[in-house]
């Protein structure tokens, strides 16, 4: 099985390196800059699940792709995913999946769009991961899943393989038949968490601590549940009770990767896991007013960066 992970940045670099260290058959592709560094140091994952550092791992530029591949497992930011489908549209071919591991619900449509609706899994990852000074792949918490799986819920061959190559070489890899659910479900934490904490500009054990704190972030949560519900994968059981303790934990130094990015000056999501979401509540005529003044936030944040 020929996998083609787009990019070696800290997850793709984490999970590819990983199955590279198996012995599973995978290129990256990356930019000239990714390139050299990798030619020179190598692919070097720094973990509590043991570092290792892999020497020359094979790499292509977007330029330079010849053959199709078997799986392109796909990480970049929403922003970006227009660079990447055209950098990796070459590797796409008949009998290709690709499986995406962005946040939110509107990528499935692009891809679709591009590559035909059958050769899209359904995909969510969870690590803590970064890239340090020397551009090695850091992860900060040994906690990590990658979960893909056929969207209509079938166990198909395709899934079976790479359920195989995957579990060969990520501890936490697991094929999933309610893949879409797990997706909402992980969007409607990710997207209080992101609201809250992105608005907020804290933590959320200090919103905790605010008057009125614990309603809000409940509020958010709500909101966010209203929409998965309305869209036919209402979240709850163990999953709904785990994200509610995570969000009404006194002290809770949580908080989301938009807000941290916020923070540092980056590009973040907005469009992708709030503003997908609100247009999706409105389509549904479910009520989200905190969720719309976050947005506004981000958006007039997006703005002042661009100015």
């Amino acid at each position: 099985m020929r996998i083609l992970v787009v990019g070696a940045g800290a997850i793709g670099g984490y999970f590819g390196g990983r199955l590279l260290q198996a012995g599973r058959d995978v290129t990256f592709l990356v930019r000239p800059r990714r390139a050299g560094e990798l030619a020179s140091a190598g692919l070097v994952i720094k973990s509590p699940n043991g570092d290792v550092t892999l020497k020359n791992p094979p790499t292509v530029q977007a330029d330079a792709i010849k053959d199709k591949f078997d799986v392109v497992l796909l990480s970049c930011k929403a922003f970006d995913l227009d660079d990447a489908i055209k950098s990796f549209a070459p590797a796409v071919g008949p009998n290709t999946a690709i499986i995406p591991m962005l946040n939110g619900m509107k990528h499935l449509d692009t891809l679709g769009a591009r590559f035909g609706k059958e050769r899209v899994l359904g995909g969510l990852c969870a690590i803590a991961a970064t890239l340090n000074e020397k551009r090695e792949v850091v992860q900060l918490q040994p906690m990590q899943s990658i979960t893909y799986g056929e969207r209509d819920g079938a166990m198909s061959d395709r899934v079976k393989a790479i359920d195989e190559a995957f579990r060969s070489g990520i501890n936490g890899a697991s094929a999933s038949q309610n893949i879409m659910q797990d997706m909402w479900e992980k969007w409607v934490f990710l997207s209080s968490l992101a609201a809250s904490t992105s608005l907020m500009r804290t933590s959320v054990g200090n919103i905790l601590a605010a008057p009125g704190g614990r309603d809000f972030l409940l509020g958010m949560l709500d909101e966010t549940s209203s929409v998965a519900a309305a869209s036919g994968y209402p979240p709850g059981g163990p999953f709904f009770e785990r994200v509610k303790g995570n969000l009404t934990t006194e002290g809770s130094p949580l908080t989301a990767s938009m807000f941290r990015d916020i923070k540092a000056g980056l590009p973040v999501e907005a469009d992708h896991v709030i503003g997908d979401l609100i247009a999706r509540a409105d389509a549904a005529k479910v009520p989200v007013p905190k969720l719309r003044i976050a947005y506004t936030h981000l958006k007039a944040y997006e703005r002042q960066r661009a100015g």
